[in-house]
């Protein structure tokens, strides 16, 4: 699990810890748990809604993990129902929650997941790295970057972020074009806070 503490964030804001879980087997399950825990009332409700307290990436679309970093350093005012929520809205290049969602988070055919938690850096790692573990069926794995960009589905990156026509990539190929798409995809989710 990695952490970065953000000191110019709200102290209850200011720290991402996010981890790399691979041969994810309750992603269906923990969609629907997710789903079920946003309409739940009561104190049951809060308990279940603090368990799946995460944002929930699809790993295939996560270009390089300085883009969840950017996002995560957002101290604007929250656009969506939860910082969490908020997480998957800013790595969309457009402003479509719904599209957001369907397209960074998790599906039924998720089996590569990065989860994230932000919040207050009084909670130890060990515990929030414990509390990923209940939720999601799978293995941790390190180092993060190295993991993550064997993963990556560049062409669909390409597509969501609508490159395939980029004049800027045009003859550029392997990893010449994917550096240039972790580029493009970082400062576009770090200018998105901006532009809005």
């Amino acid at each position: 699990m990695q952490s970065t503490t953000f000191p110019h964030v709200p102290h209850d804001r200011s720290s991402a810890r996010y981890a790399l879980f691979r041969n994810v087997e309750n992603a269906p399950a923990l969609r629907q748990r997710i789903i079920k825990a946003s309409t739940m009332q009561g104190r049951k409700g809060e308990l279940e809604k603090e368990a799946v307290n995460f944002a929930f990436i699809d790993a295939r679309l996560v270009a390089i993990h300085q883009a969840i970093l950017a996002d995560s350093a957002n101290p604007s005012g929250l656009k969506t129902k939860s910082v969490h929520s908020e997480v998957l809205f800013n790595l969309n290049p457009t402003n479509n929650i719904t599209e957001a969602l369907r397209n960074y988070g998790i599906s039924d055919t998720s089996t590569d997941l990065v989860v994230v938690r932000i919040g207050s850096p009084d909670v130890p790692d060990n515990a929030i790295q414990e509390l990923m573990k209940d939720v999601v069926i799978g293995n941790i794995v390190e180092p993060f970057e190295t993991e993550l960009e064997q993963l990556t589905d560049w062409g669909l990156v390409k597509r969501y972020f609508k490159l395939s026509t980029e004049p800027a990539l045009k003859d550029l190929e392997g990893q010449a074009e994917r550096e240039a798409v972790d580029k493009i995809v970082t400062s576009s989710v770090a200018m998105k806070s901006v532009g809005q």
